[in-house]
């Protein structure tokens, strides 16, 4: 609603993993290389870790935007919290492949037969985990390490991409086994302060907006207040332009932001 007062094209701050909103900062870049090296050198396995409101899901977006699906097959799992059976179950559908048994034997041939027919043609199986952190079933993390044993002599059959908020990672630490197997591993940090002002112009730009209407003072403010985390920022931001308009005024301050965040909003 207030797009036209601000001279936007659309809502800049929308708290969607839009994969054209993705600001690359450095540690984002990173974490993108990373992902990719893993995909296109099938080294088995990687993880993305990062605490809530990250980006990790907005990125694991953009990291499949750029496999092509020439050379990749992809399965992206986004409810984990599955016994070992229906997480096979959930695998196999994400690739396209057709069940009609509980047996896990069975299952584990549809889906080891589908990714020795994706080499043969050229592909790479790949399969994401999102919020891997709800695995709480033993047993289906167990799986994840036996999708490993899926291989030939000179190459792994499935590139698993595990993303999750930091008790993954602390998880994953206490089985050896799994761990071990994970060759590339990367922690999203916070924006800094630069990082921060260069996120919400860069927002406000695909939105169609080229000039600033956030005051520095503001910026410094949101920034304090969201402590670096992505999806705080895009809270706050959102309110503040709401409340802007409310006001009719032409550009957000601190003292506008103060009393988005003295209201309670933002989720901060």
């Amino acid at each position: 609603m207030y797009l036209d007062y601000w001279g936007l094209k659309v809502p800049p701050f929308e708290n969607l993993p839009n994969p054209d909103f993705l600001y690359f900062s450095p540690k984002h870049e990173e974490a993108m290389t990373r992902l990719l090296y893993a995909a296109h050198g099938r080294k088995g396995a990687a993880m993305l870790s990062g605490d809530v409101g990250m980006g990790k899901t907005t990125l694991t977006r953009a990291f499949v935007r750029q496999l092509s699906e020439q050379k990749f097959d992809v399965g992206i799992v986004a409810n984990p919290s599955l016994s070992p059976v229906d997480f096979i179950k959930e695998i196999l559908y994400q690739l396209n492949v057709e069940e009609n048994t509980d047996s896990k034997v069975d299952l584990l041939r549809l889906l080891n037969n589908k990714t020795l027919s994706n080499a043969q043609e050229g592909k790479t199986t790949v399969v994401i985990v999102d919020e891997a952190q709800a695995i709480k079933d033993d047993e289906t993390m167990e799986e994840l390490r036996l999708l490993l044993n899926f291989q030939l002599n000179d190459r792994f059959l499935i590139t698993l991409i595990l993303v999750g908020q930091p008790e993954l990672r602390e998880r994953v630490e206490k089985i050896p086994q799994l761990s071990q197997r994970i060759s590339i591993k990367y922690h999203l940090s916070p924006l800094d302060y630069a990082e921060t002002v260069k996120f919400i112009f860069f927002r406000l730009k695909v939105a169609g907006l080229e000039k600033s209407i956030f005051s520095e003072q503001a910026i410094k403010m949101i920034y304090q207040v969201a402590n670096g985390v992505p999806r705080k920022i895009v809270n706050v931001c959102d309110l503040c332009l709401l409340v802007g308009f409310s006001y009719k005024v032409p550009l957000i301050n601190s003292k506008l932001v103060e009393k988005v965040i003295r209201d309670g909003g933002g989720g901060v």
